[in-house]
């Protein structure tokens, strides 16, 4: 059990050092560390990310770093996406929603390798439509509730490239859409648990949203130390390697 705890600061101390991605480690830590079901794992995982989220988004608030305007805009509708996403879990079988997630995983790598230019990111930039800024957050939480993922690598870019804030906004601000995103499809998985029969082991959980809570506060201290673009990189790869392990284990039992 002592990876399964590293693997727990891991996961805090990279959301604390990148602002998203860490988050998308927390379903292969509890499958393949801990050994959980995978269905068991998405659940548990959005209820980790969700408190971890809880926690690190009351700094930004502190600082007005969060537009509470599009959190309502985004996540409002990424609510009812995450729990469409965890109800749809009900038809899918576990191989099918590891598969999605190495998709995820190696979509985050790439994002990490070849990041978009925003121009300068500390100024806000022409907002996008209403109802397409609505329709992203559906989106990112119909992903977020199917496999178990905050989705802050989705939801930044949104926010910054489609929604029109400057990065250190769309930080916080995505972290209370993640928070709000989890808990609702946390909900929804545990209905789908009860009804497969599958109980959480909530001492795991809750020690592992302890120590990522821990994590990400040391994370975000040493990130004002190191350098960001190399640190993205080397998580990228890393998020390679997991992806590619994910669907090793799965494909084969599509045949």
């Amino acid at each position: 059990m002592t990876l399964a705890w590293i693997g727990a600061l891991f996961i805090g101390v990279s959301l604390g050092l990148l602002g998203s991605g860490g988050s998308i480690l927390t379903v292969p830590v509890l499958v393949y560390l801990v050994g959980q079901e995978p269905k068991v794992a998405m659940a548990g995982s959005l209820l980790i990310v969700g408190l971890i989220s809880v926690f690190s988004v009351m700094t930004y608030a502190r600082h007005s770093l969060i537009q509470w305007r599009t959190v309502m805009l985004f996540g409002v509708p990424g609510m009812l996406g995450a729990f469409i996403g965890a109800w749809a879990g009900h038809f899918v079988s576990s191989v099918f929603q590891m598969l999605v997630f190495s998709v995820l995983l190696l979509s985050a790598s790439y994002l990490m390798f070849k990041p978009v230019k925003v121009g300068d990111a500390d100024k806000p930039h022409a907002e996008r439509a209403l109802y397409k800024i609505a329709s992203d957050g559906l989106l990112v939480g119909m992903v977020t509730g199917l496999v178990g993922v905050g989705g802050g690598f989705l939801i930044i870019p949104a926010l910054v490239l489609l929604g029109g804030l400057p990065m250190r906004l769309a930080v916080g601000t995505s972290l209370a859409i993640i928070a709000m995103n989890s808990f609702v499809g946390f909900a929804e998985h545990l209905r789908v648990l009860d009804e497969r029969n599958l109980a959480l082991d909530w001492r795991v959980l809750f020690v592992f949203a302890i120590i990522g809570i821990a994590g990400s506060w040391v994370g975000k201290y040493v990130s004002q130390r190191v350098d960001q673009e190399k640190l993205k990189r080397i998580f990228a790869v890393f998020l390679v390697l997991i992806g590619a392990f994910i669907l090793y284990k799965n494909i084969p039992a599509l045949f």
